[in-house]
C-alpha cells in the first residue's frame, strides 16, 4: 500500500511537472495584437504640417486566427499622449491598422490620432498597447537612432 502512495505521488509529481513546463511556452506566445513598426521621426523637417505629422505613425497587426474588436483599446507612449480605439474598430485576422498622429478620415486599415504635435520621440520612447480592460497586450520601444523601429 505504502508503495502505491510513493508511486501515485511520484505520478502526480511527474505530471506537474510537465503542466508547469508546458505553461512557459503559452506565456511566452505572440500577442493577439502586436505592435509591429513605429515610424517615430518623419522624414524631412519636423514642421508640423499634417502630411509631417501623419508620416508619425504605429503599425498594429492582429497575430491571431479570428477577428478582433480593438473597441476602446489605448495607445499611449511614455509621456502618456493617448490615442483610443472609439466604437466596434474590428481588426481582421492578419490585418494591418496604421494609427497616424495628425489628422485625417478614419479607414478600415488607417486611424487618426487627431493631433497638432508630435507624440513620438525622436531621441527614445516606447509604445504601449493595452486592452479595453488597461490590460498590457505588447510595447515596443527605441532609442536615438534612425527613423523607424520594427518591434
Amino acid at each position: 500500500m505504502r508503495r502505491r502512495l510513493i508511486g501515485l505521488a511520484a505520478a502526480l509529481a511527474v505530471t506537474a511537472g510537465v503542466s508547469l513546463t508546458t505553461a512557459g511556452p503559452a506565456q511566452a506566445a505572440t500577442p493577439a495584437v502586436q505592435i509591429t513598426k513605429v515610424y517615430y521621426n518623419s522624414p524631412g523637417t519636423d514642421n508640423r504640417s499634417n502630411s509631417s505629422l501623419n508620416a508619425e505613425y504605429v503599425k498594429l497587426t492582429n497575430r491571431r486566427s479570428t477577428t478582433l474588436n480593438l473597441k476602446n483599446w489605448t495607445l499611449r507612449d511614455k509621456s502618456n499622449h493617448v490615442y483610443r480605439f472609439s466604437g466596434d474598430f474590428r481588426l481582421a485576422s492578419g490585418a494591418s491598422v496604421y494609427v497616424h498622429t495628425g489628422r485625417g478620415k478614419n479607414t478600415s486599415t488607417h486611424r487618426y490620432w487627431g493631433s497638432g504635435a508630435y507624440v513620438w520621440n525622436n531621441t527614445g520612447d516606447k509604445a504601449y498597447l493595452r486592452n479595453s480592460a488597461g490590460t498590457l497586450i505588447d510595447s515596443c520601444s527605441w532609442g536615438s537612432r534612425g527613423s523607424y523601429t520594427n518591434c
